[in-house]
């Protein structure tokens, strides 16, 4: 174990890094689990790790809906060979937090167990196994990912979170050993209960000191508490700590405390155990929605699966914190972890940057789903076989191992045990006519009125219930969840609300969350005016917000989606995502994110999209038409098209041919905006005149400067594009100068062209980044969903004039040069600084 000081006291460090070093091999390799197994030519790779991202999209490839076009079908093993010294009285175990899926461990040819969860963290005692006295050991993971399509969407393959190895004394709180609760907080004081576990090894009792201390967000000592326990096996101690005015944490000022408790035995301390919280309160109120501190808040979230673009599902902390914070400047306060539970390190930075989270366990629970057809359940093939196989046996161990980790972040605020999963009983599809008759919840778009609750339970009670009851396989979820931690609400995101609140699903819940659903607010409240909702699965459209904006019983939403996912291909061949994201797969905004960043933010705000008359479609459907005196007319669309994930088809740009019939779009949250076109005003409009929050304008194209103008509050904004003409430069910049060398650190490099006059274009030319051999190039891409080149390159086809590279640091410092080229452009040379992580051991 690791000594270290700090000025109170001396403090053990028990956990390692153990992502270095690991061997990998893409076969079956037979034996590979038995200690002198001979694994030299094998790989050597540093974890996180996902083997997907590695391979080409394929045109072919069955499943392909599931997967984002890309094969990862195969048998992944990992090896890692390490030395241990330790002592008699300690004891060893090793964490993962997650392995996409099917896992097996072994440590000296000796099985430790099996873990088929991909998204649920899981660790070991490796101690009775381990060698001594400098012989080496050999931990082997065997991965099965034969089953390629087996949940929905992305999932990548192989150690794809952070592994750690925890050494302790046989005296010790074990891993997940505290929960910290605020249970009563004001500004004034927080009471601050602590749950500490203690295991004991030995065969005997023994007496220990428990000292536990709170330290501020500066650093700083606040409060401590000491008590002498004894313990035979296990004991479960609870300190009670006042904080008096706290620094609350809060989506604006995420202030994080850290609770040290010692572990003393004879005098001498045995273990050292930290834990980072948050002073907070959270509340949902049936009539009044969220409540933070106290504060009425709207929850302003968006939905995040766990891939991250072009890393695959390995995603380094940086590349989070990047599309983090463009969220963040969106507006954006909340993520729900869209349908699986999110990594430790992911949470880490919510509690950090000031985010609320939903966790979410699962997305298949008695039967499975299709994971090629979404709400159409066709035939399950063995690829697609998923976590339903596993939920009976597993569910509450993955409950249980999940809660464990997670339950002291701060953010999490709502746990959700289950995404849609109504569509997998028979008997709540048919108790409302779901692909049948074609009624309001059948109907895709659910905006014609529904059944009367009278109606649907008469339904049901005529119904077979099938093999597994929905209700009750809820409240079994929920009575787990609670055992585990009560300050949080239990939740799921219900795809047909009408029958859930019937059929014992809503009963086993503290709220409801509404998938698609924004038509029924108003009926849910009157039928149901105890249950708190909210939406939980929403399109990022103007009539959603306004749904919650004019219903105060509903906390807010969740878009569908945040970022860009892989997966759930709808579109024919290049097609590898949906189109859904507000930011696409590089994390470059999109039209919705500027509607929502108009919506959630108070700093005036203008944005502009072009397009020709005759192509501007949703859908493949016109939305308007133009008169003769240059008048947009607006079609009302059909209901079916008001709830489409995309956009309707539009353009940055201002480049078009003489006389060519031009629709403006302008998004703002000014009240008016003025419309340029080379300094010549084409009319003010008033944003309240347009029901979709779109400012619209019909002009006859020239070239030149289009500009939009908007006030607020006695500030001006604006917006505007130039005729641009042939990319004679590269334009590039990068989000962090200076990394450090730790093998994890990332920089983001952002390539725009311009033309002679510094205009951005949007030429599409071959880009290609030659990287300092300092730097690893984790890969490229250009955020377009029909983008299908090999994401692990270091030459991309820009895709509106932009692309982006991500390199990671790896183990020397210096400068490092990325040197970046396109024929008949003059290279663009940036310049990265790496020096010496100060946290390194």
């Amino acid at each position: 174990m690791l000594i270290s000081c700090s000025p109170d006291e001396a403090a053990i460090s028990r956990a390692i890094d153990f992502n270095s070093d690991w061997k990998f091999s893409l076969d079956e390799e037979e034996g590979a689990w038995q200690q002198n197994y001979n694994d030299e030519d094998w790989r050597t790779l540093n974890l996180p790790h996902d083997w997907v991202i590695e391979n080409t999209p394929d045109s072919t490839f069955e499943y392909w809906q599931a997967t984002g076009r890309i094969p990862g079908k195969g048998i992944g093993w990992y090896r890692k060979s390490f030395l241990t010294n330790i002592e008699i009285d300690e004891v060893c175990y090793v964490l993962f937090d997650g392995v996409y899926n099917n896992a097996t461990v072994w440590i000296n040819g000796h099985e430790l167990g099996f873990h088929p969860y991909g998204y649920s963290p899981f660790y070991y005692n490796l101690t009775p196994y381990l060698n001594h006295n400098g012989k080496e050991n050999v931990l082997a993971v065997k991965v099965d990912h034969t089953r390629y399509a087996d949940s929905r969407w992305y999932t990548g393959a192989g150690i794809y979170r952070n592994v750690k190895l925890i050494t302790t004394n046989k005296i010790h709180i074990p891993v997940w050993g505290m929960f910290v609760t605020t249970l009563e907080v004001s500004t004034d004081l927080a009471k601050v209960n602590i749950l500490i576990e203690v295991n004991n090894k030995y065969s005997e009792p023994k007496t220990v000191d428990l000292l536990t201390t709170i330290f501020g967000p500066n650093g700083s000592k606040v409060v401590s508490s000491q008590k002498v326990i004894t313990i035979g096996t296990t004991s479960e101690s609870v300190v009670k700590l006042d904080v008096k005015n706290p620094l609350l944490w809060d989506t604006e000022n995420p202030n994080l405390y850290k609770a040290v408790t010692s572990v003393r035995v004879d005098g001498e301390i045995v273990d050292t155990y930290e834990q980072k919280f948050g002073i907070r309160s959270i509340r949902f109120d049936a009539n009044k929605g969220f409540f933070l501190n106290g504060k009425n808040r709207r929850i302003k979230g968006v939905c995040l699966h766990h891939d991250g673009g072009l890393v695959g599902a390995a995603v380094p902390k940086g590349v989070w914190k990047r599309r983090l914070e463009i969220l963040k400047a969106g507006g954006c306060n909340a993520i729900r972890s869209a349908h699986n539970p999110a990594s430790d390190e992911f949470l880490d930075l919510c509690d950090e940057m000031g985010f609320l989270v939903q966790d979410e366990f699962f997305d298949e629970w008695d039967n499975p789903k299709d994971k090629r057809f979404n709400m159409n359940q066709q035939s399950i093939h063995e690829e697609t076989q998923g976590y339903g196989e596993h939920f009976q046996k597993w569910a509450q161990a993955d409950i249980e191992s999940t809660m464990m980790s997670h339950r002291n972040h701060p953010s999490i605020i709502q746990w959700s045990i289950g995404n849609e999963i109504e569509w997998t009983y028979p008997r709540n599809q048919d108790a409302t006519g779901f692909f049948n008759n074609m009624n309001w919840e059948g109907n895709y778009f659910w905006t014609k009125p529904p059944y009367s609750p009278q109606r649907i339970k008469q339904m049901l009670e005529t119904l077979p219930k099938g093999k597994y009851d929905i209700g009750e396989t809820a409240k079994k979820l929920a009575d787990w969840t609670r055992q585990y931690d009560t300050t949080r609400y239990i939740t799921a995101n219900c795809i047909l609300p009408s029958v859930s609140h019937l059929n014992g699903y809503v009963d086993a819940l503290d709220m409801v969350g509404y998938s698609y659903r924004r038509v029924l607010y108003d009926y849910s409240h009157q039928n149901y005016p105890e249950v708190p909702i909210m939406g939980m699965e929403n399109v990022p459209q103007y009539h959603e917000w306004k749904a919650v904006k004019e219903n105060p019983h509903i906390a807010g939403t969740f878009l569908w989606t945040g970022i860009e996912y892989m997966g759930e291909v709808r579109a024919k061949w290049p097609a590898k995502s949906n189109g859904s994201g507000m930011l696409d797969l590089a994390g470059f905004p999109r039209p919705s994110y500027h509607m929502y960043k108009s919506l959630w933010t108070d700093e005036p705000q203008v944005y502009m999209t072009t397009n020709r008359y005759d192509q501007i479609k949703y859908w493949g459907n016109r939305l308007y038409k133009v008169n003769e005196n240059l008048q947009v007319e607006e079609f009302k669309p059909d209901a079916w098209q008001q709830i489409v994930w995309g956009w309707q088809t539009v353009n940055e740009h201002w480049n078009y041919q003489k006389g060519d019939t031009i629709i403006v779009e302008v998004i703002s949250n000014c009240p008016q905006v003025e419309l340029f076109l080379n300094d010549r005003s084409l009319g003010e409009k008033n944003k309240a005149d347009f029901e979709d929050n779109i400012l619209k304008w019909a002009l006859v194209y020239q070239k030149g400067e289009l500009k939009a103008v908007g006030k607020k509050n006695g500030t001006e904004v604006l917006f505007s594009y130039r005729t641009s003409g042939e990319a004679t430069s590269i334009d590039a910049k990068i989000d962090k100068s200076e990394l450090l060398v730790n093998n994890y650190d990332v920089a983001h490099v952002e390539v725009q062209l311009l033309d002679a006059n510094g205009n951005p274009t949007h030429d599409d030319r071959l880009i290609t980044f030659e990287v300092d051999e300092k730097l690893r190039t984790l890969g490229v891409d250009n955020g377009s969903q029909f983008n299908v080149q090999d994401f692990q390159s270091n030459k991309i086809k820009t895709d509106k004039g932009r692309a982006l590279l991500i390199v990671k640091t790896m183990d020397q410092s210096g400068d490092a040069v990325i040197v970046i080229k396109s024929d008949g452009l003059r290279n663009r040379n940036i310049t990265i600084q790496l020096v010496a992580d100060p946290n390194s051991n």
